[in-house]
């Protein structure tokens, strides 16, 4: 029993020496968070960012709906009870191979635009952590956590408004990015 008892004393010796080692750390650590996804919105170079993408993505809509269009209106043509079963036929493998170039040409778009998406993100990720960087060493903070989102992963369980430097990254972006 007394070894047992030598041992317990050891371990309540260690975990209060690291409780106190945490507790000096601790101090030291001064932890913000922000909203990447309100930096986009809000800031002038995101949105402008976002409106590209915007345009972009109603240039290739626009082009779809015409092609959309198209395919309707041949559809009608080899649906005429009138025409002989050579020119329905003759029609159909018209409407077949639009239909199909129509099929991959919204597979191209859909790629084009996540991938127009994609590097967007990225390129903005990079400029809101320079901008977050520097509220952050202005400020005193060690670290800065993204707060998340409902489409994006929820970090932040909750954090205190005064810890939120959102609006001051907001700032320091458009600073940065004129």
């Amino acid at each position: 029993m007394n070894g047992r008892n030598w041992i317990v004393g050891v371990v309540a010796q260690v975990l209060l020496a690291w409780g106190a080692d945490s507790a000096q750390a601790a101090e030291h650590i001064k932890v913000a968070m922000m909203d990447q996804q309100q930096v986009i919105e809000r800031s002038v170079a995101g949105k402008r960012a976002l409106e590209e993408l915007k345009s972009y993505s109603v240039t290739r809509q626009k082009i779809i709906d015409s092609d959309d269009q198209e395919l309707k209106e041949l559809e009608k043509g080899f649906q005429d009870a009138n025409l002989s079963e050579d020119v329905r036929k003759e029609k159909q493998e018209h409407f077949r191979v639009k239909l199909e170039a129509y099929q991959r040409r919204i597979q191209d778009f859909n790629r084009e635009v996540q991938e127009k998406q994609r590097s967007m993100v990225a390129e903005y990720a990079q400029k809101i952590q320079a901008a977050a960087s520097t509220v952050a060493q202005k400020e005193g903070f060690t670290a800065v956590i993204d707060r998340g989102s409902e489409s994006t992963v929820k970090i932040v369980v909750y954090g205190h408004p005064s810890v939120d430097l959102t609006e001051q990254i907001i700032k320091e972006f458009d600073r940065q990015n004129k």
